[in-house]
């Protein structure tokens, strides 16, 4: 099994990272380091984690600190990371 990302995840990343750096440039490398490994963490147990039917048929969410990671599972079994907001967009989105 493999872990993808979507472009809307990838420009999660990149806004995430670019955000951080504004304060510290060496943390925001690492955090979107983690965030990239609890993304392949989901491999697992992808089938581990909540439903959430608001934002599509198949679509499960982890939290990660402040963010959510929003993927979903292709028929190949492989987890395709879709959107990584930020919790508190979870009522807005």
């Amino acid at each position: 099994m493999a872990c993808f990302f979507t472009r809307r995840a990838e420009d999660d990343l990149e806004a995430i990272g670019d955000y951080i750096a504004l304060d510290n440039p060496v943390r925001a490398v690492s955090f979107v380091q983690e965030i990239r490994a609890r993304c392949e963490s989901i491999l697992d147990a992808p089938k581990g984690y909540p439903l959430v039917p608001r934002y599509g048929a198949g679509v499960r969410k982890v939290a990660f600190g402040r963010y959510l990671i929003l993927y979903t599972l292709n028929n190949a079994g492989e987890v395709i990371i879709l959107h990584i907001p930020a919790a508190a967009q979870d009522t807005l989105l």
